[in-house]
């Protein structure tokens, strides 16, 4: 090993000696320079390079060569005449060149170990077996992946000739007919069979170099040709099973470009292939927001959502659902209806359910909901009392389900097959409801249908009729409808023969009855008859805790009715539904929600707190009560007062609603005709109360 001075730590002794520090032929053994802060000083101390002011103290016997960097004539004289008899001098010139040479020769080893691990990355990195022979039949590169097809390790192939290597090869044969062989089949042993490809290798010389084999093993390319073919099958069967539907269907893609449309969404939406693939999702859309980009960002389905499409504008009902595949988002489907198509089977639907009606009762226990304490009392006593042919009396406000419970008790009597009649008492006058009820005789009065008319008894009969405000029904009606209950038989109007029935009778009422007793209003022989099996059900602002499961299932038959699809209420909407007293019951609770999903816009699911409005406020309700105080009607009779108290509650009432006789007897609570009735009693008419 030579050993080395470099005297000049400058610029150019600094990149000597970094050069020189990359070989293992010399050894420095100091560098010597003036500025002890020069770079090449520097260096030498971060490589335990002995550094000096002085070069002589180094001019010894064993110093090989001395480089001199410092570009001064008079140091490179002094050191030729001192330097020991066989040393090397290498002046400034020549160290430059030396330097430069040994620079551009680590560069071009740099480049070649660069260029050899690219090589080495992309020779094994492939799938393809790779084998190169030179002139002398020898493996001279051996990949990964013809060591696994082959079952011989890189260390043990390399430098070994091929036959020894793979005994049936043909790759020597290419160095002698010098012509390439492609898609070659060959067995490597029993279990694999390859296709290779074969390539003389030839400089620009036209010297032969060697030969390369580039094979595959056949299965995996059966394999691949027959996954194809099922991507193609599946695909191909796909479209036509989209292409046969009757439904409107539209695809997109992950980046919300259209990318299939099927026959039947270009008869409904008018619109082609050709103004849909490879368009912006909502390119299809007239009026309303692209479902198919709302389900791309949030990666959830929306279902019944209203908007208008193509250039007819067809008013439609949109369904969209992502696609994934392994976690990943490929696109969205979206399936359309026309809304008049739905319309038109929701208008056959309503119609099968009106005949039904007139038919059957439609309710079952199933459909009363409730689980608070006064509600499965009412429940448990409905359903004792359907086993029983007695006369039942449902007791409870306007709108908290007496004829569910009606319809309840008649589906779970023995008599659930025969017919089920409902009578609304207050809604026809007396002399309608009389022949309604009993039936007439042809000419019992003007306009009497020829032959006459069976009444809703005979139509009930060995079935159930259902008698809902029972209360409002006149004395006369009254005597003669005790006669039913009581003889089993009516005679209809105009007529003289009894004709026997038997009928189930189930009562309602909202009024007091007890009082209507003692003022007179209602028999009381028809009330111990009527009241021999009483279910009172409780009004909603008792039974608050019902309120969540009530309004999912009045979510589901408005969804029904709407064609909407909304999902339920928020825990804030919930509360506020919760904090209200429900003057209107179950039926206001209808109403509300009704009203909340109308305004709903058609992308949100969830009715909110803010979407529910009540027709008037409680306190306001409770204002208006307390005006009447007890100091009004000091010294008056008890029945006195309360007809006092009646007629100003009433009259307060009518004037807060210009005397509109409907909203005042929904306020008040009564029938219309019952206002009617008491307007005369206490004389409010609205002239005589100017």
């Amino acid at each position: 090993m030579q050993r080395v001075l470099i005297v000049g730590a400058g610029q150019g002794g600094s990149a000597l000696l970094e050069t020189l520090l990359k070989t293992n032929m010399i050894q420095i053994i100091a560098i010597a320079d003036l500025d002890l802060e020069a770079p090449g000083m520097v260096e030498a101390k971060k490589n335990g390079i002995d550094t000096t002011t002085d070069w002589k103290e180094y001019i010894k016997d064993d110093i090989d060569i001395i480089i001199e960097t410092t570009g001064s004539s008079a140091v490179l004289k002094e050191l030729i005449e001192k330097k020991p008899e066989h040393a090397v001098i290498v002046p400034s010139s020549m160290a430059y060149v030396i330097s430069e040479l040994m620079a551009e020769k680590q560069q071009l080893i740099q480049i070649l170990k660069e260029q050899t691990y690219k090589h080495d990355r992309i020779f094994n990195a492939t799938n393809d077996g790779m084998i190169f022979i030179n002139m002398n039949e020898e493996v001279v590169l051996f990949n990964r992946s013809a060591t696994k097809m082959v079952g011989c390790s890189q260390k043990d192939a390399i430098g070994r000739h091929i036959r020894e290597v793979i005994p049936n090869t043909k790759l020597p044969d290419i160095l002698r007919s010098r012509e390439p062989e492609f898609n070659q089949k060959q067995f490597l042993n029993q279990q694999i069979q390859i296709v290779t490809t074969r390539l003389p290798i030839i400089d620009d010389a036209g010297r032969m170099l060697g030969a390369l084999s580039i094979f595959k093993d056949i299965t995996d390319a059966v394999e691949l040709a027959e996954e194809v073919t099922n991507l193609k099958e599946v695909r191909t069967m796909l479209e036509a099973i989209i292409q046969s539907s009757d439904e409107a269907i539209s695809v997109v893609d992950e980046q919300g470009k259209g990318i299939l449309i099927n026959r039947a969404y270009t008869k409904m939406t008018g619109l082609t292939d050709k103004e849909v693939v490879g368009k912006p999702a909502g390119a299809d859309i007239s009026e309303g927001e692209s479902m198919h980009l709302k389900v791309l960002e949030t990666r959830r389905p929306v279902r019944g959502v209203r908007m208008k499409v193509g250039p007819n504008k067809k008013d439609v009902i949109v369904n969209v659902a992502p696609v994934i595949v392994d976690g990943i988002l490929k696109g969205s489907v979206g399936v359309i209806h026309d809304v008049s198509e739905i319309q038109s089977l929701t208008n056959e639907l309503n119609k099968a359910r009106q005949l039904i009606r007139t038919l059957e009762a439609k309710y079952t226990f199933e459909d009363i909901i409730g689980e608070s304490e006064q509600m499965l009392v009412a429940l448990e006593q409905a359903k004792l009392g359907a086993k029983t042919p007695a006369t039942i009396l449902l007791r409870g406000e306007s709108g908290t389900g007496k004829e569910l419970f009606a319809h309840a008790i008649h589906n779970e009597s023995d008599r659930k097959y025969n017919r089920f009649v409902r009578v609304n008492c207050a809604a026809l006058s007396e002399t309608l409801l009389e022949s309604e009820l009993f039936g007439y005789e042809e000419g019992a009065f003007s306009g009497a249908r020829r032959g006459g008319k069976k009444g809703l008894f005979e139509e009930a009969n060995q079935g159930s009729i259902f008698l809902d405000e029972i209360g409002e029904m006149t004395p006369s009606t009254q005597a003669k409808l005790l006669r039913v209950m009581q003889e089993k038989e009516i005679v209809r109007v105009g007529g003289t023969k009894a004709i026997p029935v038997d009928v189930r009778v189930i009562t309602a009422t909202n009024v007091n009855i007890e009082k209507a007793m003692a003022e007179g209003k209602f028999r009381e022989d028809l009330y111990y008859r009527m009241n021999r099996y009483p279910i009172s059900i409780p009004p909603l602002r008792q039974r608050l805790e019902d309120i969540d499961s009530l309004s999912k299932r009045l979510i589901q038959k408005i969804n029904l009715d709407y064609g909407r699809n909304v999902s339920g209420l928020t825990e804030q909407a919930l509360n506020r539904l919760r904090s209200y007293k429900w003057p209107g019951n179950v039926r206001e609770l209808e109403n509300v929600l009704g009203r909340a999903m109308i305004f709903l816009n058609p992308q949100e699911e969830w009715i909110d707190e803010g979407h529910i409005s009540f027709m008037e406020s409680e306190d306001q309700e409770e204002k208006e009560q307390q005006e009447l105080t007890v100091s009004q009607f000091e010294g008056e009779t008890l029945s006195d007062a309360v007809e006092a108290f009646e007629a100003q509650l009433i009259k307060q009432t009518l004037e807060k609603h210009q005397f509109n006789r409907t909203k005042t007897a929904k306020t008040l609570g009564i029938s219309i005709r019952n206002l009617y009735y008491k307007m005369d009693k206490y004389q409010l008419a609205k002239d005589s109360m100017q």
